[in-house]
């Protein structure tokens, strides 16, 4: 098979992480793997791994990005790919008017994923239109089911997304040096039961819940820290300033600790007694949780969306009610007495999601 995947970019997050997954998994089975980005620096090792890259700004959120339109539809004639797989909106409508355009004997099979819960719109409702719909969670099945009913569900296809054991292995402990070195620049974290929160900083990962659950387990006496590990978004700067803020006027300044962006997150995982997801909206999968179970870790989370699937399926034990934040303190305060460990994951598998992947590109080849 000759697979092409778009998306906008290729500097790095969970669509970007997954499409150089199937990429590499294409080129071990012996197809011809094309993705189709405005580049990034995860160019390199997808082209480390065999694929073919093509920089192409399809991505830009705008009337004039659609006059790519032509001259994509002549590089498919060209190129003559089996799949066009498209993973974002806006070079999934560039792509699919490009494809409507080709003879349909000619067409490739046009594959979609939806990767979020995106606002529903006509705009959003590009993500429906391929011959095979990919949705990354039953939370994302129902959000289509519910939101654009003229989807043939005929056409859906559930596949999770995947973690991989070896970069997350259960029971993973950190190198020495690396604990040496994490000591010395968190010396506040040493003795302490560590709480860690993962996700960039916007205001639907939780945050403020973060900060009260802190504050009531240090008022009841719990040795305790938390950290908040993530970037920055620039567009968000001015809630990052709140969050800051509010943890000075509640005197927790060195009970919670910001590290930023890291790039070490499966040694944060490894050193915390407890890993939260604190997520007000649904997230359509919830990839920091699987991560941390795979581990062994305790997850504690709110059990809604997809972040409600993971732990319903691995770690029941760590699901709390949306926002009920008596019921969050609780189950980490049973967690951190002696609870249930995560036994692992043997059900979000990466291998399980390319073949899964590889089996629905296989459905729409000739």
């Amino acid at each position: 098979m000759k697979v092409v995947q778009l998306l906008p970019a290729l500097q790095g997050g969970g669509v970007e992480k997954g499409t150089l997954e199937v990429a590499r998994a294409l080129v071990e089975q012996g197809h011809e793997s094309i993705v189709i980005s405005a580049g990034g620096r995860m160019v390199e090792p997808l082209e480390r791994d065999g694929s073919r890259h093509l920089c192409w700004d399809l991505g830009r959120k705008s009337p004039w990005t659609l006059r790519n339109i032509w001259a994509l539809r002549q590089w498919l004639k060209q190129e003559q790919p089996d799949i066009l797989h498209l993973r974002s909106r806006m070079p999934a409508w560039v792509a699919w008017h490009a494809w409507k355009g080709l003879p349909k004997n000619t067409r490739p099979g046009l594959v979609t994923t939806v990767h979020g819960l995106y606002s529903v719109s006509g705009y959003s409702g590009i993500m429906c239109r391929g011959e095979r719909v990919i949705a990354v969670s039953k939370t994302v099945e129902a959000y289509i089911r519910d939101n654009y009913p003229q989807t043939d569900m005929s056409r859906l296809r559930r596949i999770y997304r995947g973690i991989d054991p070896l970069e997350f292995p259960h029971g993973y402990r950190p190198e020495s040096a690396w604990l040496e070195r994490w000591k010395s620049e968190y010396p506040a974290l040493v003795g302490k039961r560590v709480l860690t929160l993962p996700g960039r900083l916007t205001r639907l990962k939780g945050h403020n819940d973060f900060i009260d659950l802190i504050l009531a387990l240090k008022t009841a006496g719990s040795p305790v820290h938390g950290l908040i590990v993530g970037g920055e978004d620039p567009k968000r700067q001015a809630y990052a300033q709140e969050i800051r803020t509010r943890i000075k006027a509640l005197d927790l300044g060195a009970d919670i600790t910001l590290t930023g962006g890291r790039d070490d997150i499966r040694d944060i995982y490894a050193i915390s007694d407890l890993v939260l997801s604190l997520s007000t909206k649904p997230e359509s999968f919830g990839r920091t949780v699987a991560e941390a179970l795979s581990m062994g870790v305790p997850v504690a989370g709110y059990a809604h969306g997809g972040v409600g699937e993971i732990l319903a399926a691995l770690y029941p034990a760590g699901a709390v009610p949306l926002g009920d934040k008596e019921a969050l303190a609780g189950t980490v305060r049973a967690l951190l007495g002696g609870g249930e460990r995560p036994s692992g994951n043997s059900v979000f598998l990466q291998s399980t999601m390319l073949e899964q992947t590889l089996a629905v590109y296989r459905e729409l080849c000739p």
